[in-house]
């Protein structure tokens, strides 16, 4: 029977080193070396502060900002943590009251803006942490954007034309923005002309 123990241990011994330390810890390095800003959580912000991922949405309420897809993130809105949607139907009261919801607060936002709001900006998307919208849902918010920071439309306009990201590849998806680059750079332009 030791003759069988032995050899047993000693393999369990070998793949939990080899598992357990040696590959996490060469996945981890090498991970460093050749992504780092993605092995780090592809982190966004000024002067070495981070403010956020470009990978997860965040939650931005000031007229003065591009607003995110809302989250139906528990116990708070884009909880990286706990990923998930609403799974509430097309015909749920519930998701009915949140959209109408959301359709008032842009509507008080922009009183003067009557066009049709893009579905994205009313609905949670399936991750409840998207950090893109459409290029139809930034376009529908630069006339607030604007007014809230005194730029001409044509500067927020030439800074989401800047910011969208194409299709991936060329054919998946469609055109989109990354609210939190775009917000940031927002930041930035508006600081530059206050500084003029």
């Amino acid at each position: 029977m030791i003759k069988h123990i032995k050899p047993a241990l000693l393999l369990l011994l070998f793949f939990t080193l080899l598992t357990g330390i040696v590959y996490p810890l060469a996945v981890t390095v090498s991970a460093q070396l050749i992504f780092p800003s993605q092995a780090n959580g592809s982190l966004l912000g000024t002067k070495g502060q981070p403010l956020g991922s470009e990978l997860i949405g965040q939650a931005f309420s000031s007229p003065k900002y591009f607003w995110g897809r809302p989250s139906s993130t528990s116990p708070m809105a884009y909880n990286g943590g706990a990923s998930s949607g609403s799974n509430q139907g097309p015909t749920n009261p519930a998701l009915i009251e949140a959209v109408k919801a959301r359709i008032k607060a842009l509507r008080e936002a922009d009183a003067s803006h009557l066009e049709a709001i893009p579905v994205d900006l009313v609905t949670a998307s399936a991750s409840g942490l998207d950090p893109h919208i459409s290029l139809a849902a930034a376009i529908y918010q630069i006339t607030r954007v604007s007014k809230a920071r005194h730029l001409s439309p044509d500067s927020v306009t030439d800074l989401v034309d800047r910011y969208t990201e194409g299709r991936h590849w060329g054919v998946l998806g469609e055109s989109r923005v990354n609210v939190l680059k775009l917000n940031l750079a927002l930041d930035i332009s508006t600081l530059n002309n206050d500084s003029q």
